[in-house]
């Protein structure tokens, strides 16, 4: 049998069971589209989310109070000394740093006039927008307090000055942040949000007096950025001695931007696989239809395979024609749920235009493939079925 034989064979079954054909393709097609949309918006997801994070730099070292540790009963300690601003400034001094951010945060009520908001406060150095890359709209960032009691000076992020200041110039006018005087010293450029958190909803003010308006006696975090020219785990040794050698033993920890972006990238690949085996129950649900239809087919078909074998087919010629109409019936829902799922994903896109849509060629191949793979493997039993048939009984059932 030539292979334009099994070709035109293959496309008379088809024409001959059009609605079945049809509902067959749909079947493969929906559970193929359901792949596409969630793989590819999985990993648009996970580019984005990975963007968001890295958007503050790489090279930074993340240092936070107390240390988890396994103590001789089997039981975890762990100690809770605070980090000192003192701690911060000493890192200043390290070879390659570059900047270094102590942190606190809190939250509280900003007013001017009789506008009040309430929203996040963070206390920082002069440092931290150089560091975390944010860009200053109007004014300065806060001035550097390292010699002295800062004065009270704030900064606003974006939404706050509109919401509080509206059109007027916010620069050196005076708010109340929790209840203290504090003058503005600068606005933020618009930053949008990331991972759910307003970046333009905060007020900036020093470190040491964000520490006195939220009674603490410690930093939430100390952020180290380091010049090119030393590797992340020489830059961590020397923070961890540096520190060792202030407090006398090791009771913080210390994460790296680029252990902190390994983690989350394998937590953001393993949901991706997660939500694209979701959508593999759909093709397995087609699947199973390939196999229930193939299987009537052949039932329905066995005269016509009982006049092949009498005309000379062989069994493994039948086989090869059932075969290739499963996967025909396969790749033709393969290509039809990669349209579906480009319509879904241009709807999707002029719809809800920031939602992150990373569309691979390489997930349009792997669902050709698997469609082609889940025909393959759907037809085997039914086509090994036709071709085992005894033609004299075959025609029989004519």
């Amino acid at each position: 049998m030539r292979s334009a034989d099994y070709i035109r064979l293959t496309l008379t079954s088809l024409r001959a069971s059009r609605m079945r054909s049809s509902l067959t393709i749909l079947g493969i097609a929906i559970g193929i589209c359901a792949v596409v949309l969630l793989t590819t918006l999985g990993a648009g997801i996970r580019l984005y989310v990975l963007e968001n994070f890295s958007q503050f730099g790489t090279r930074i070292i993340a240092i936070n109070p107390g240390k988890s540790q396994t103590g001789g009963t089997g039981g975890l300690l762990a100690s809770t000394r605070p980090l000192l601003v003192e701690d911060a400034w000493s890192l200043q001094s390290l070879p390659f740093v570059e900047h270094v951010v102590p942190v606190v945060q809190g939250s509280g009520a900003i007013e001017f006039g009789r506008r009040v908001r309430h929203t996040d406060i963070i206390g920082s150095g002069s440092d931290m927008a150089a560091a975390w890359r944010f860009e200053i709209a109007q004014g300065r960032f806060l001035p550097d307090s390292r010699n002295g009691y800062p004065q009270p000076w704030a900064v606003l992020g974006h939404k706050v000055k509109q919401e509080l200041f509206g059109t007027q110039n916010a620069l050196g006018q005076f708010i109340r942040v929790g209840g203290e005087r504090y003058r503005v010293e600068g606005v933020m450029t618009e930053k949008g949000q990331m991972l759910g958190f307003d970046l333009d909803d905060i007020v900036y003010i020093p470190v040491e007096r964000a520490l006195s308006l939220f009674n603490r006696s410690g930093l939430m975090e100390i952020d180290v950025t380091y010049r090119p020219g030393i590797s992340a785990s020489a830059m961590a040794e020397q923070v961890r001695q540096r520190l060792i050698d202030r407090h006398g033993v090791e009771d913080f920890s210390l994460i790296t931007q680029d252990e902190m972006l390994k983690s989350l990238d394998r937590i953001l690949g393993i949901l991706t696989l997660a939500v694209g085996g979701l959508g593999g129950i759909s093709l397995l649900v087609g699947a199973i239809g390939i196999v229930t239809i193939m299987v009537t087919t052949v039932h329905e078909r066995r005269a016509e395979i009982g006049l092949l074998r009498a005309v000379g087919a062989t069994r493994r010629q039948v086989m090869w024609l059932f075969l290739g109409e499963a996967v025909l019936l396969s790749l033709l829902g393969g290509i039809a749920g990669i349209l579906l799922s480009g319509l879904a994903l241009a709807a999707l896109a002029l719809g809800i235009p920031g939602l992150p849509i990373q569309l691979d060629p390489f997930y349009l191949l792997l669902a050709l493939a698997l469609s082609a793979l889940v025909g393959l493997i759907s037809g085997v039993l039914p086509a090994k079925r036709a071709a085992g048939l005894n033609p004299v009984l075959a025609l029989q059932s004519e």
